[in-house]
């Protein structure tokens, strides 16, 4: 068994609508042979995601699920040690980022990621 390109286990981050605002996120996440699986918490509420990954690539596509209400769609690609890109929620929009929990807050965060490009992940 090869070890995965994202470790599974507690991870953090933020969305944003645009430059300047930031929502924290604590995700608990399970990467194993190309699918994401995960839950975690932040602002708005609870969550479930569900997706996919690249493991050559780095590429990730998700679906957040707030319990009992709407979904927004994530889709993005490695960003050193992490995942940043964009989210989707209707003609909402914004960017992400995510990494290991290990990882300290304050190191390298850059709240202006723009990742236009879609991202292709395989099924």
């Amino acid at each position: 068994m090869t070890a995965e390109i994202y470790p599974s286990g507690a991870w953090r981050g933020f969305y944003s609508y645009g430059r300047g605002d930031r929502h924290d996120m604590q995700l608990d996440l399970l990467f194993s042979g190309g699918i994401l699986v995960g839950d975690g918490i932040d602002d708005v509420g609870s969550f479930v995601m569900h997706g996919g990954y690249d493991s050559e690539s780095g590429a990730c596509r998700w679906t957040k699920t707030y319990i009992g209400s709407h979904d927004v769609a994530y889709s993005g690609g490695r960003d050193g040690d992490g995942i940043a890109g964009n989210w989707q929620l209707g003609v909402g929009r914004g960017t992400f980022r995510i990494w290991p929990a290990l990882r300290s807050d304050d190191a390298g965060i850059d709240e202006s990621v723009e990742l236009c490009v879609p991202v292709e992940v395989g099924s």
